[in-house]
């Protein structure tokens, strides 16, 4: 058995090309480039597959790419395509005459049945090597099966259909499950459920090939007769133990089901379906009958008839009852294939032209019939003596033509979705058909998805008036350009901008037109609030506000500046309609400290209050500093309101916000001074005395004060200043009591207090002549005593009204002198004390023995000059000085170093020598003698012991490691 091949005849009957006839059009320019850059492949493409028979082929069915035969009357020959090279032969062993009157095959290739010419039908499973009788279907001359594409499997067909040729539907189910001789049938169960009858009694029957179940269970069935088209609607599934069609059948048991009737006949009928997938619900149907083809779509949603769309296609030229009928027909998604003896001719099903007629040569014999695999789409046809193949390749690829011609327009971009440039063609087209149909608006819409000449386009609709329809499709160009077009978005905001302008500006004064000027508006609005024409619109908002302006459109230019943020504008545009709180609402809602700043200077001469209630919600937010020149200018008038609007902001810049800038307060200060004294004394006490910690301008506020005449705030500037005598002076002049406080601040300084207290006792007796006055002074100064304050009397006071003063000044001196007495008599015994003690500490001595040891160094002590201290502490000369160097401050290392120095420059001593001593002599004469350095070295480091005195107290902080050798000592320890 040779393999099945893919190659081609060179005849004309090996191939063949569907031409659609569609004329050509002229379309706008599209800025496509059309070009071919490969070939055209043709849709309908046939192939002989290298397979010569050794008997004559009596049938052929193929599904889910198993290919099934009948050769001759006892051999069937099952081939899987993709195995072609090892086909399965197999014998029927049948010792009578019956023939091959018809195969089925199930969607799964996994159930064959074989309908004999003796009414018998035979059962194969594509894994079983055996052709098994099915004794429940015998007598009955099987013409159709309807296979159930919901239940079926490879191991049960599920419930199926089958129509006879005396009109009978059965419902019947196969098991491939292999019994043993007494083991189960195959055909599980095969009972009627309906008769279908024409006007002469019963019919043929001829099933779809596939059954249609919903996922919600319900179903359809379509069958016809020689001239008639069944529909059974219903539910294909009753309930969960009823899984067959008997409720379906069961709704016509009273009454037909309806039907279509045609009444020519061929003799013979066949239907045929196109289906998506495999699973799937079908979707057209085409009846092959006697007036011709009965062709339309099937919609599951219509309760009383599954067709729509219905249209009969008669049988082309030379085809039909007669001479040249047609045998059998295959329906794929756009054409049907009419199987005639001699060729194969393929009609579109949406314009009914003939686009294939593929010639067959007369050695291969007249055409049996033709199938179609669903699963892979490919047709196949076959003589007595050969076989074909014709692939089916981009079937859909010029429908969009035909749909477009037909002025069908979504189809047509259904098909070309995928295909800018005929896309851009359809589109073109459907803008043309709706504007000569005057849909002015979806023709906008169309032309905008187009890539046609703007111009033309703009111009068209200028031409006939028809405004709405340009902005329709300004707008939609507009939200197709690209973020480097800015030009062209910059030409169609302003575009649209004018054209809503003059629309509105037309409607306005018609009160006729009032709803359609509100419309118009809302439109014009929502255009300029578009978050998708936010970027164009903000590019050109220059060129928008003069096109408003120039209208005096006034409202949308205040809603056109809220929507690109230019705040500024806005409430420019409301100062300058004196609508100042407007402007102030647009600040506070905002909060743009610039717009304030700038602002400010206005709103203050008409707002002030609301406008400082503003600033106050601000907060921190804005800067005061930069707030001042507006105070400074409303506040010049010096009305109260004014100034007190300027302190009320200015005091919760202090008082709540906490500011410390000098010029705030500087400024708080002068309004103080000019609009509010009382509150002037309150600030300046609030600030405190200390001059580091006010934060006005002490210089500033005492030249403030003085100029306004507010003596009590000069005082208090001059004691934060500390400029007690000048505060003393100032103070006389308003109150005694301030300057007697005055007086006594400088508590460290009793000259001063001394010599305030003075002026005040002087103020008082000279100016005031107030006796008693000046003793209370006294009183209250304990500085001052009588004495000071008698040379400001004058010479006719009497001596009664200083007796008491006198008196008590008299006790105060004898009490001083007694102390002094005291003190003198324990200084005395101190001295005595000490010299005793003297005396004591020259007769003290320490014994020092052989063995003993420095302390710092652990050598013995005897072996070097030596330091003995009276804690008992030893130490070398040189280890002392060692020790007692790090400790000492630097001052004292330097007299330290400068005494080592002379010392080691110094002669040494010689005894006994006359003339040694006068060179002492002499060297004394000129600086410190030799005793006299060591006696100075001595005190320096041997004035206490380096353990138990102050050095080592002074040094518990210092660490145990010097921190500029401690990286060094660390790494040795490693």
């Amino acid at each position: 058995m040779a393999s099945i091949l893919d190659e081609y005849e060179d005849s004309l009957s090996r191939s063949a090309v569907l031409q659609t006839g569609c004329p050509s059009v002229g379309i706008p320019h599209s800025g496509y480039v059309s070009a071919h850059l490969e070939k055209e492949v043709p849709i309908f493409t046939k192939q002989r597959v290298d397979f010569t028979p050794s008997e004559r082929i009596t049938s052929l069915v193929v599904s889910c790419n198993q290919l099934c035969m009948s050769l001759g009357k006892d051999t069937l020959l099952r081939i899987d395509l993709g195995k072609a090279s090892e086909p399965n032969r197999v014998e029927l062993g049948r010792k009578d005459d019956a023939k091959v009157h018809k195969m089925f095959l199930d969607h799964t290739g996994s159930h064959l049945l074989v309908a004999l010419s003796s009414t018998e039908v035979l059962y194969m499973n594509r894994n079983g090597q055996k052709a098994r009788p099915l004794a429940r279907w015998k007598g009955q001359l099987v013409e159709s099966v309807g296979w159930n594409k919901a239940m079926g499997n490879e191991s049960s067909t599920g419930p199926i259909l089958v129509g006879t040729a005396q009109g009978q539907i059965f419902e019947a189910e196969l098991s491939a499950s292999e019994g043993g001789l007494f083991g189960p049938a195959p055909d599980l169960y095969f009972r009627p459920l309906y008769v279908l009858n024409e006007e002469g009694g019963p019919a043929p029957c001829v099933l779809p090939r596939g059954l249609s179940v919903t996922p919600m269970g319900g179903g359809f069935v379509i069958a016809t007769t020689l001239q008639r088209l069944f529909q059974f609607i219903g539910r294909a599934v009753e309930d969960t133990e009823a899984q067959g069609f008997a409720g379906l059948f069961a709704a016509y048991t009273d009454h037909p089901p309806p039907f279509r009737e045609f009444p020519s006949n061929l003799g013979y009928s066949e239907l045929a379906f196109y289906t998506p997938k495999l699973r799937s619900a079908p979707r057209a149907f085409a009846w092959m009958m006697g007036d011709g083809v009965l062709y339309g779509s099937l919609d599951c949603g219509r309760p009383d008839s599954l067709l729509s769309e219905e249209r009969v296609w008669e049988y082309p030229a030379g085809v039909g009852p007669g001479a040249n009928p047609p045998l059998a027909i295959v329906l794929t998604q756009f054409h049907f294939l009419l199987l005639l003896a001699d060729r194969v001719e393929a009609v579109c099903t949406l314009t009914g032209q003939v686009v294939l007629r593929d010639h067959f040569l007369e050695k291969f014999g007249p055409l049996r019939h033709m199938v179609k695999d669903s699963s892979t789409g490919h047709l196949w046809a076959y003589t007595e003596r050969a076989v074909f193949r014709y692939h089916v390749q981009r079937e859909a690829r010029d429908v969009w033509r035909t749909y477009l011609d037909m002025n069908r327009f979504d189809l047509a971009k259904e098909y070309c979705r995928e295909r800018p440039d005929c896309l851009d063609t359809v589109l073109a087209r459907e803008a043309d058909f709706c504007f000569r149909q005057h849909r002015y608006l979806e023709s906008a819409r169309c032309y905008a998805l187009t890539q046609s000449y703007f111009e033309e386009i703009a111009l068209k609709f200028l031409e006939a008036r028809q405004e709405e329809a340009l902005a329709e499709f300004l707008q939609r160009k507009l939200a197709g350009l690209k973020p480097t077009e800015r030009t062209q978005a910059t030409l169609l905001t302003t575009w649209l901008t004018e054209l809503y302008l003059s629309r509105l500006g037309a409607l306005q004064g018609d009160p006729d037109a009032l709803t359609l000027y509100r419309d118009t508006r809302e439109c014009f609005r929502t255009f300029l609030s578009s978050p998708r024409h936010k970027e164009w619109l903000f590019a050109s908002r220059a060129s928008i506000h003069e096109l408003l302006a120039s209208h005096g459109d006034t409202e949308h230019m205040v809603y056109f500046a809220v929507i690109m943020q230019d705040y500024e504008r806005v409430v420019a545009y409301h100062c300058q309609h004196e609508a100042y709180e407007e402007a102030l609402a647009v600040l506070a809602r905002h909060r743009d400290p610039q717009l304030f700043y700038k602002f400010s200077p206005i709103l203050i001469r008409h707002i002030p209050r609301q406008l400082v209630d503003a600033w106050i919600e601000m907060g921190s937010r804005l800067d005061a500093r930069q707030l001042i020149p507006a105070l400074v200018n409303y506040s010049q008038g010096g009305e109260a309101q004014q100034v007190s609007q300027a302190i009320r902001y200015m005091e919760f810049c202090v008082n709540v916000l906490g500011e410390t800038e000098q010029a705030i307060h500087n400024y708080l200060l002068s309004l103080y001074a000019r609009g509010q004294p009382a509150s002037l004394l309150a600030y300046l006490e609030q600030a405190g005395a200390s001059p580091h910690r006010v934060h006005y301008d002490l210089k500033y506020a005492l030249r403030l004060c003085a100029e306004h005449g507010h003596h009590r705030a000069c005082v208090h500037v001059y004691k934060v200043l500390e400029l007690y005598e000048e505060a003393v002076d100032l103070a006389l002049q308003v109150d005694v009591d301030l300057a007697k406080q005055c007086a006594d601040l400088p508590e460290e300084d009793e000259e001063l207090r001394k010599k305030l207290w003075l002026k005040i006792a002087r103020h008082v007796v000279q100016e005031e002549e107030d006796v008693q006055t000046a003793m209370a002074c006294l009183a209250s100064c304990p500085l001052l005593k009588i004495e000071d304050v008698l040379p400001f009397f004058p010479d006719f006071v009497t001596i009664d009204h200083f007796k008491e003063a006198i008196c008590s000044s008299l006790k105060a001196y004898n009490h001083h002198i007694q102390e002094l007495q005291r003190e003198m008599e324990e200084a005395t015994a101190s001295a005595q004390r000490i010299r005793r003690d003297l005396q004591e500490l020259r007769g003290r001595y320490g014994t020092v023995e052989p063995q003993d040891k420095c302390s710092t160094c652990d050598f013995p002590l005897l072996n070097r000059p030596f330091y003995l201290f009276l804690c008992g502490h030893m130490f070398h000369a040189d280890c002392l000085l060692q020790a007692v160097r790090p400790g000492l401050p630097a001052y004292k290392q330097a007299r330290l170093e400068e005494l080592q120095r002379k010392l080691g420059a110094a002669p040494p001593p010689t005894k006994g020598s006359v003339k040694a001593k006068e060179a002492e002599a002499g060297a004394a004469a000129v600086g410190p003698s030799r005793e006299q350095l060591k006696a100075d070295l001595d005190e320096l480091v041997a004035a206490e012991c380096v353990y138990c005195g102050e050095l080592m107290i002074r040094s518990i902080d210092r660490p145990f490691i010097d921190p500029q050798r401690y990286e060094e000592e660390h790494l040795s320890w490693l």
